[in-house]
């Protein structure tokens, strides 16, 4: 390889993405005319044309889209090596940008949050809750935490829970009025407390036995946007729920709240933690993922 053709592809991978040679020289800390040289001079060594130049614009031939395609993922993993290189040492500090349900902002995030924040106190976490799956890029957010089965393949994850279950309960005082159900067609005869996702859909309870899986929209008096409200509802009697096991195993233990069709209630894929794959990972995200992720 010509190894004058490194800095010049840099300096043509920066102009393609900032969409300009000014932008490119303010980016690179070099002059504009700097710029120009070095892509005039790989274009003249490789006798092709790469951005094509007008007062108003610059764009990409199509030569220079098959360059680009080939170039800018190495270029990016030489970036990140000396980031990585020369914050290595440094304490996590700054702002940290999560996506996540609601459900595991209170489940997970949550009740580990201040022993976080007591170890990394320079990280500035800025958590925000939306129950649709996030584009990290669009939305300028570090990392994200979503159920497995959810997360698209081109993803690094890394598991922060294990499986999960959840479970149908009900307080003694409902099942010895309206009766225990042994099965998802009985659900159609209680009351049910649903869930409203931030989205406005209603979740339908997913149901799973012996590999046959049920999907069954319940209906009751009463919808609720979050799983603690749910579960105080049905600790009151109001109808059945359908919550995570985390949030019902005090109450079932104390008697508040009884579990019902546990034979339906199979255990599901767990909660990861995902950033997308060429994304550098930065010191405060390698810290939340090292604290939060499950070994083993």
């Amino acid at each position: 390889m010509n190894r004058t053709r490194l800095p010049q592809l840099l300096v043509f991978a920066t102009v393609a993405r900032s969409g300009s040679f000014r932008a490119a020289a303010r980016q690179l800390g070099i002059a504009p005319s700097a710029v120009s040289h070095a892509v005039s001079a790989l274009e003249a060594s490789l006798a092709t044309r790469l951005l094509a130049r007008t007062t108003r614009s610059t764009q990409l031939t199509e030569e220079g889209q098959r360059l680009l395609a080939r170039v800018d993922e190495p270029l990016a993993e030489i970036e990140a090596g000396f980031s990585e290189l020369i914050d290595k040492e440094r304490a996590p500090a700054g702002p940290l940008r999560l996506t996540m349900p609601a459900l595991i902002a209170e489940d997970m995030i949550m009740p580990r949050l201040s022993a976080f924040l007591d170890r990394y106190p320079a990280i500035e976490l800025d958590i925000r809750t939306n129950d649709a799956f996030e584009d990290l890029v669009e939305t300028g957010c570090d990392a994200g935490l979503r159920l497995g089965e959810h997360l698209s393949p081109d993803m690094i994850a890394v598991r922060a829970s294990g499986p999960r279950r959840g479970w149908v309960v009900g307080s003694p005082d409902y099942l010895e009025r309206y009766g225990t159900p042994k099965h998802p067609r009985d659900l159609a005869a209680h009351r049910c407390i649903r869930r409203r996702f931030s989205s406005g859909q209603i979740y339908r309870w997913e149901l799973e036995k012996d590999g046959q899986e049920l999907t069954v929209s319940v209906s009751g008096p009463l919808i609720l946007p979050r799983q603690d409200l749910i579960r105080q509802a049905a600790v009151d009697g109001i109808g059945l729920a359908f919550i995570f096991e985390e949030a019902a195993v005090k109450d079932i233990a104390a008697g508040r709240l009884v579990s019902v069709m546990e034979d339906w209630c199979a255990p599901f894929d767990g909660v990861y933690i995902y950033t997308p794959s060429r994304k550098y990972m930065r010191p405060a995200l390698r810290a939340f993922i090292d604290f939060y992720r499950v070994r083993g």
